[in-house]
């Protein structure tokens, strides 16, 4: 199917009969619960399954390989090539598919800055699914939706499988992206996320050819109007730790830097609900709430309320709502250049302290590295126990391009501001997973919000062996035993080795940015 005729391909699934062209949060959440796709809660969010895909599925993940990426992208096991004569089938079988059936159509936006923003148009079988991307990326006003032009479309068809033998993928489920025809497919998954992740990878695809570095972090302001940046894979706290009451949210998840500044990519936050509770996250608690989507959450039976502590579906429970719904959220969300960027990990060995000041050569190490273990359920086919990872510019699985290219365009700004650069440990401490104990919410934020507002920039400083990081020896509210790793375990011993195992890991891993690329 050429570039022309995939288009008026598109133009006809966005009209017609069975088209529900930009419904409101009401009437998506009322045609949601009509052909049986959900149930509201409680607190009136509208609660959905996934069934067995109730997480990401990278393996299933393709880039048409053609002329405008083939000498551009970097190949391999996170950017699967897929001809285009594959896409072309694949997307006549999608659009077959998605013809038969009731459309729900969004138009929306990803970046508040309006210099880059990306007109998208998501196109679903499912309402929820429209209710899910309406709530996340950036919606448009009624002057900018009369004028909106989609430069990108996402066409989401989950109960259409795909035949690998046949289509050239490795499963029934598939995510595929053509950059020349500015297109995504996604079938044989009802994980909403995926639609939301697509649209990050065509970013990192498209901004730092413009000269915006796209990131996998979170960002807030404080009182004093300063900007901090949280990098970190699923799970590591970037959601939890950028809904600071005491700070303004500019988004949880995904943003550029360009040359005036930080934009949220979208118009809404995703957050991680495992163990959600209104005493440990009272921001993210009362967020939900009507117009919110709670994905794989189960709900008390005759109550209806959402009980945050059983995973027995996954542990990868969601809640996608409107960045609004966050007190003091910025609204558009955008922000000056950061004075400080955090690394966030979860260490499964206990072995990082819990805060570290890192040197500017530190910094593009770790951000290289982006080490933090994967959480069970955050990806299709993860087992119950976390699980060592390294994944560049802490979101390999979204970046097209080579990680040097974003790690480089990091580095730049990173020397041009000026800024202060952390690695943050939100994992275990005093031992390894299973052993030790997760570090607490209380005690990263107060090391968190110490270096934020200056604390300790005023403090004195010691040096860990294993990596040679600069370690805080006080910090107010938190006990100076644990700011020193080996000072946490009883079997020091056992941390020397625990240490020189991961440190090992990290050099083994690090010298794949040294290698020639075959």
């Amino acid at each position: 199917m050429g570039t022309s005729s995939a288009a008026e391909a598109l133009q006809a699934l966005a009209s017609g009969e069975g088209v529900h062209l930009n419904l409101s949060v009401p009437a998506l959440v009322e045609c949601s619960i009509a052909r049986g796709e959900g149930q509201l809660a409680a607190n009136g969010a509208l609660t959905a399954y996934t069934g067995a895909r109730t997480g990401r599925s990278p393996r299933d993940r393709f880039l048409v390989d053609d002329a405008l990426t083939h000498d551009l992208v970097d190949w391999g096991t996170v950017n699967q090539p897929i001809p285009s004569p594959h896409f072309d089938a694949l997307l006549e079988q999608v659009a077959s598919h998605l013809a038969s059936r009731e459309r729900f159509v969004q138009d929306l936006y990803c970046g508040n800055d309006p210099a880059y923003r990306l007109p998208i148009r998501v196109i679903s079988e499912y309402a929820w699914h429209a209710l899910f991307v309406r709530q996340l990326f950036v919606r448009p006003d009624a002057e900018e939706l009369a004028g909106h032009m989609p430069e990108f479309t996402v066409l989401a068809a989950p109960e259409l499988m795909a035949q690998p033998e046949r289509d050239g993928t490795r499963t029934g489920t598939f995510i595929l992206t053509d950059f020349t025809r500015r297109m995504v497919l996604i079938g044989g998954t009802k994980y909403a996320g995926e639609m939301k992740k697509a649209i990050f990878g065509v970013m990192n695809f498209l901004l730092p050819q413009r000269g915006v570095l796209p990131m996998h972090c979170s960002a807030n302001v404080g009182q004093d109007g300063t900007t901090a940046l949280f990098f970190g894979l699923s799970g590591t706290g970037k959601t939890t730790l950028s809904a600071d009451p005491g700070r303004s949210l500019i988004g949880d998840d995904e943003h550029g830097w360009s040359d005036t500044g930080i934009f949220n990519f979208e118009g809404g936050c995703y957050a991680k609900c495992v163990d959600l509770s209104e005493a440990k996250e009272p921001q993210i608690f009362h967020a939900i709430r009507f117009g919110s989507v709670l994905e794989n959450v189960v709900l008390e039976a005759a109550s209806r309320q959402p009980d945050y502590t059983d995973i027995h579906l996954t542990e990868n429970t969601r809640a996608a709502y409107p960045i609004e719904f966050i007190d003091h959220a910025m609204i558009p969300g955008v922000g000056g250049h950061p004075r400080n960027v955090l690394f966030l990990a979860a260490d499964a060995f206990g072995v990082l302290p819990p805060i570290a000041r890192l040197t500017p050569e530190q910094a593009m190490y770790h951000f290289l590295s982006g080490y933090t273990a994967k959480l069970a359920g955050t990806e299709a086919g993860m087992g119950r126990e976390p699980v060592p990872e390294f994944s560049a510019c802490f979101g390999a699985p979204f970046l097209p391009l080579p990680p040097r290219v974003y790690a480089e365009m990091l580095g730049e700004r990173l020397r041009k501001h000026q800024v202060t650069c952390w690695l943050v440990n939100t994992g275990w401490s005093g031992g390894s997973f299973g052993v030790g104990k997760r570090m607490s919410l209380g005690v990263t934020r107060a090391l968190v919000n110490a270096a934020l507002d200056g604390t300790l920039g005023g403090v004195e400083y010691s040096s860990e062996t294993a990596f040679g990081l600069s370690i805080p020896q006080s910090c107010p509210g938190v006990p100076a035993e644990i700011l020193n790793p080996r000072n946490a375990w009883r079997d020091k011993a056992a941390y020397d080795r625990q240490a020189a195992e991961l440190a090992a890991r990290f050099e083994a891993n690090f010298r794949k940015f040294d290698a020639p690329k075959a």
